[in-house]
């Protein structure tokens, strides 16, 4: 591992017990935002988002007022704090995901929040109950604060991608259930109905997810020795995985679906924002192109305006 650079260094097999347990964690905390936002479509409501301090579920409704809980991955405590001027904190350290769920759970409760959730997480298997896993108990908070900061570099250099886009296109946000930092380019025309198949999730959830052709990309702690961006369209046009990707050790994976470009390539180049970008905008080309998309009127520059850069 590695604190002093801006890229840091973490290898997924130096913290996968304590990724396992914090991807419970995650899911606990979105359900509990899900639980209460109105649905939006392709699950956006669900999300997490990077904060200057971690993972933030950012404003979530609750009767007339909100609240909002925050993953603080430099303090390595749980923030709830609600628009009555309530708030309540939880550590995070070692414990049982059954622990996390119950200390969470008498925490809302102490601000007067009803946190009714199915859980049971999503996109794994087995899919222990949050209050029987005492199976994953791990948190290296050395490995987490690290993983943020990849996080951190993942959400602004895709953030950067996103902006050239102006059709519809998802924020950058991260998703629990497979536990990845992800953005969304639509075309405009709707897909055939997807297959399903994600372990412990109804086929209509991923139905909804995947309504509309897209072309996605993100970020996750797998997929290479330090996590993987990826890139895939949806529905994958003919020849999409035969299509060159940049830089050099981006490629495409039959196992996943998908292209990828190891963490540790990216972090190692000499310009790693550059290495991404080239990632992310070759591969979507890719699948517009082939997809037929109307890139005219998708995208554009995002310095189009006189004085974008100083506001």
């Amino acid at each position: 591992m590695t604190t002093n650079t801006s890229w840091p260094t973490l290898r997924v097999s130096d913290w996968t017990p304590t990724r396992d347990t914090l991807h419970m964690w995650t899911q606990i905390v979105g359900k509990i935002r899900m639980r209460h936002a109105p649905l939006l479509n392709h699950w956006w409501q669900a999300t997490l988002y990077v904060s200057p301090r971690g993972l933030t579920t950012s404003t979530i409704p609750y009767g007339s007022g909100a609240f909002e809980m925050e993953f603080d991955f430099l303090s390595h405590r749980l923030e709830v704090r609600s628009s009555d001027g309530g708030a309540e904190s939880l550590p995070l350290q070692p414990m049982a995901v059954a622990e996390f769920y119950t200390r969470l759970m008498e925490r809302l409760d102490a601000l007067g929040i009803e946190a009714q959730i199915r859980a049971v997480p999503n996109e794994v298997d087995p899919a222990i109950p949050f209050a029987e896993d005492h199976e994953h108990a791990s948190y290296d908070a050395e490995a987490v604060t690290l993983f943020w900061r990849q996080l951190l570099q993942a959400n602004r250099t895709i953030g950067e991608f996103r902006s050239h886009f102006v059709g519809k296109v998802s924020p950058v946000h991260f998703f629990w259930g497979a536990m990845d930092l992800a953005c969304t380019r639509f075309s405009g025309n709707s897909a055939p109905p997807h297959p399903g198949g994600a372990p412990n999730c109804a086929d209509w959830v991923m139905v909804e997810g995947y309504s509309h052709e897209l072309s996605s990309c993100g970020f996750w702690p797998g997929g290479g020795d330090e996590g993987a961006f990826y890139s895939y369209a949806y529905p994958a046009p003919e020849g999409f995985a035969d299509q060159p990707a940049g830089p050099d050790g981006a490629f495409y994976s039959a196992e996943f679906q998908q292209f990828l470009l190891p963490y540790e390539v990216a972090r190692a180049a000499p310009d790693p924002d550059r290495a991404v970008a080239e990632f992310l905008h070759s591969t979507y080309s890719a699948a517009a192109e082939l997809g037929g998309w109307d890139r005219a009127a998708l995208e554009d520059d995002p310095m189009r305006l006189p004085g974008a850069q100083i506001g």
